[in-house]
């Protein structure tokens, strides 16, 4: 296989894990949601330690978490990481699954609104039109069912927030997760030693269920090992293509295995953020063409002002 090729399994395996870990988490429904998000955190720390302890590169996750400017980054962008797996395991369990997979239809839409307003980023007519289509299907779900749909919108912020943090840290993905978990860790590993000297947590009570929360882990882990590889072989057109088969197998797995309701309402509003996500990824895909022809025009000029053509070599 070329490089490529492992480029495209690894990000389309990644993104199945993430949109099949529905299935996972609905597993560990008779524990507490932060119970789960505790064991997570934990079992997340313990995988990567052994992942960068074989690479040898403990010592790049101790400086970062040294490093006070760097430190102050990882604290905020744990601190939305921890609530966006917090409030996904919890849709999850109360039987919004649904809602969530919006989330992360919307996310990438929400991350292009962030960039405009607190990076002055310039946004194209197309992804204007893109946002609003989204933000219509929003409201058309509000007042169609009477609800606002918070967990979509807090998903999608705080995923598009934490992206924002993390371009201001110069690390790699799996380093920089590694050190987010190593700051929740010992609040995750405090509530799970309170549990257990209290009311009574639910590791060891049960051999599958202690295994699925230990699993919680690499669960966690795995995929971002795999996009990472995978991103890094790919161009950002085909890796935001392809990232869209994680909400889409969510969505799937809302309606189709748990059977939450999906209306007419529903439809619509769906309707209107995959025709914005359309919309957005053709823009996005143009665009993406066009910066590397033009790097390809850029690239045989410089070859061509630095090789004097024939003719003019053989001139005496």
């Amino acid at each position: 296989m070329t490089d490529t090729q492992k480029g495209v399994v690894a990000l389309i395996a990644a993104c199945c894990i993430w949109g099949l870990s529905g299935l996972f988490y609905k597993a560990l429904s008779d524990v507490p949601s932060h119970e789960v998000l505790a064991h997570r955190t934990v079992w997340s720390l313990v995988f990567f330690g052994i992942v960068i302890g074989v690479q040898g590169r403990l010592h790049v996750l101790w400086s970062a978490v040294q490093n006070p400017a760097s430190l102050k980054v990882i604290v905020a962008a744990a601190l939305l990481i921890s609530v966006n797996w917090f409030l996904f395991i919890w849709s999850i369990h109360a039987g919004r699954a649904t809602e969530a997979s919006m989330g992360y239809y919307i996310f990438p839409l929400v991350a292009v609104l962030i960039g405009r307003l607190v990076l002055s980023e310039r946004l194209s007519r197309t992804q204007w039109v893109a946002i609003t289509l989204a933000a219509t299907g929003v409201m058309s779900l509000t007042i169609g069912l009477h609800i606002l749909p918070w967990i979509s919108l807090v998903l999608a912020s705080t995923f598009g927030l934490y992206g924002l943090l993390k371009k201001r840290l110069d690390l790699g993905p799996v380093i920089s997760v590694s050190a987010e978990v190593l700051i929740l860790c010992p609040l995750g590993l405090g509530w799970l030693i309170y549990l257990h000297m209290g009311q009574g947590g639910a590791f060891g009570q049960e051999l599958t269920q202690s295994l699925l929360l230990m699993a919680s882990g690499p669960i966690t882990a795995m995929p971002l090992i795999l996009f990472s590889f995978g991103a890094r072989r790919l161009t950002m057109s085909t890796v935001g293509i392809v990232q869209y088969i994680n909400p889409t197998l969510q969505f799937l797995v809302a309606v189709l295995i748990f059977g939450e309701p999906f209306g007419v309402v529903h439809l619509i509003a769906f309707a209107l953020i995959w025709s914005a996500l359309a919309i957005y990824s053709s823009s996005a895909f143009t665009q993406d063409r066009a910066r590397r022809r033009a790097v390809m025009v850029s690239e045989a000029e410089v070859v061509v002002s630095t090789n004097p053509s024939s003719d003019a070599s053989a001139k005496p």
